[in-house]
């Protein structure tokens, strides 16, 4: 936690004459960098309290923050948790001059500025600004988070921990006892006060998510409690840690309209071809049309070829799966496809093809970076959604919101839209996840929510089919999600 510029010197140089009565805010920062310059000149080691605490924080950032990144940290003390996070570009700011000689010393490939977050002027932009129990010490709030909405670009994530208030008097007594770094009088703000004050800087909460209920380091215990205890309610009224991802709120992507390219995964349905290619809108600067057949018995892939004579107008791609499965006839469609915009249509037209203009609105207003269809806000037509599968949406909807830290109201809906520079970043995560979603769903759920993309839901009216029977099969497909389920807390709840 360091802000401020070093007012001492300001004012030998004369910046404040020596007759000026100097304002609370020069007072305040003058403080502060007194305070943690002294504690970098003394090189104090890790309090018992604290050594466990900022490992812990490490490996939280280390799961949010991709290694490689273009990486901004504000109040970066001598750069330990920057350092750790590996990145391509590394920048630390702080106004300590002893932090920051340690710092250069420590990690010379990382670049260190001396500087007052206030007046943040870098003129870069960088994927993530870190700010690590930061905010609780700063004199004017609103003013750093404008000063970094200045140096985000749209696709940045601002990361912020902060203490909960319900721990002020344990902490307090910690740092009575020698236990913790001394600090001097803090802001305490909550998470709701967080987040106005990111809203009126220009910001939107992506996630808002609470860590470490057991502080100390103690064999089994710390592991027990903080990966796995600080994750379910009610013990998450008592965690320490307020973790918030924020992005810039509707920034467009692009200046120009984007091309967009719609993957149509098509087992048995060739009854519904020709509809597909009548109904599908025109979208942005073009739109394909990616057709991946997967071994159908009806003659779909005939079906396909001949319709696209017919419409000789239409861009369209056909291509035949070698593997199977609705998941791996999506990534081959996406592998395949040219537009900046990659959208999912199921050939089965329970979605219309109408409502895709609405996913377009979302990604190119910049509202959002991933849309998902929901069937579950509209009456749904009378035999489009059987019960047990409506209960089994419901389900997977509640828990899917828990383990991704974000309201997804229908994980099941096929129809999905994302950039395409996002999906080549999913794609690259695959391996955390494993690759045994035979939907494709939740391996692009998953990975937007690890990548902390803005979903948004889009309902849309659920129709019965027309043709064909329903590839899904209830129980032994649900068992199959019931194990993503398990898997997924591992991998992105138990971290």
């Amino acid at each position: 936690m360091r802000i401020g510029r070093r007012d001492d010197d300001m004012e030998e140089r004369g910046v404040y004459g020596p007759q000026e009565t100097l304002t609370p805010a020069v007072r305040y920062r003058r403080e502060r960098m007194s305070h943690w310059d002294g504690l970098g000149r003394t090189r104090p080691g890790k309090r018992f309290f604290s050594a466990y605490y900022h490992d812990r924080l490490t490996e939280i950032y280390r799961f949010v923050v991709p290694e490689g990144s273009r990486v901004l940290e504000i109040g970066c003390g001598q750069g330990d948790l920057l350092a750790a996070l590996k990145p391509s570009v590394g920048v630390g700011l702080d106004f300590a001059p002893s932090m920051i000689a340690r710092g250069r010393e420590k990690y010379p490939r990382l670049r260190f500025v001396e500087a007052d977050a206030h007046d943040l002027d870098l003129g870069e932009e960088f994927d993530y600004i870190i700010m690590s129990d930061l905010v609780n010490d700063l004199w004017d709030v609103q003013t750093v988070f404008e000063k970094v909405r200045a140096v985000a670009a749209p696709t940045t994530r601002v990361v912020i921990n902060t203490y909960s208030r319900l721990w002020e008097l344990p902490l307090a007594a910690a740092r009575a006892l020698n236990l913790a770094e001394p600090l001097q009088e803090q802001n305490w703000l909550t998470f709701e006060d967080l987040g106005n004050l990111l809203e009126l800087s220009g910001f939107e909460i992506v996630r808002h998510w609470v860590e470490i209920l057991f502080p100390l380091r103690f064999p089994l215990v710390s592991s027990l409690c903080n990966r796995v205890l600080a994750k379910l309610w009610p013990l998450t009224i008592l965690d320490l840690c307020h973790f918030i991802v924020a992005r810039p709120r509707g920034v467009p992507y692009l200046k120009e309209a984007p091309r967009v390219s719609v993957i149509v995964p098509a087992r048995n349905e060739a009854g519904n071809i020709r509809a597909v290619l009548e109904r599908t809108p025109e979208m942005g600067a073009g739109t394909e049309i990616v057709f991946v057949e997967g071994h159908s018995t009806d003659g779909t892939y005939e079906a396909i070829a001949e319709a696209i004579k017919t419409f000789p107008t239409r861009r369209c791609i056909l291509l035949r799966q070698e593997g199977t499965g609705k998941g791996d006839a999506v990534r081959l469609g996406f592998r395949r496809a040219s537009g900046d915009i990659l959208m999912i249509l199921d050939a089965d037209l329970t979605v219309p093809p109408e409502d895709l203009p609405r996913f377009y609105r979302v990604l190119v207003s910049g509202m959002g970076e991933f849309a998902n269809g929901v069937r579950l806000v509209y009456p749904r037509e009378r035999r489009a959604m059987r019960f047990f599968n409506l209960c089994g949406n419901k389900f997977f909807s509640l828990a899917f919101t828990w383990l991704l830290g974000q309201p997804v109201k229908d994980t099941l809906c096929g129809t999905k839209a994302l950039w395409r520079r996002d999906y080549e970043r999913i794609a690259a995560l695959r391996s955390y996840f494993g690759e045994f979603d035979p939907f494709g769903d939740f391996d692009l759920l998953f990975g937007a929510a690890k990548m902390n993309l803005k979903i948004r839901d889009i309902p849309v009216r659920y129709r019965e089919r027309t043709y064909g029977e329903t590839n899904i099969r209830r129980w032994r497909h649900g068992w199959l999600l019931l194990r993503m389920v398990l898997f997924a807390l591992r991998r992105m709840k138990f971290v």
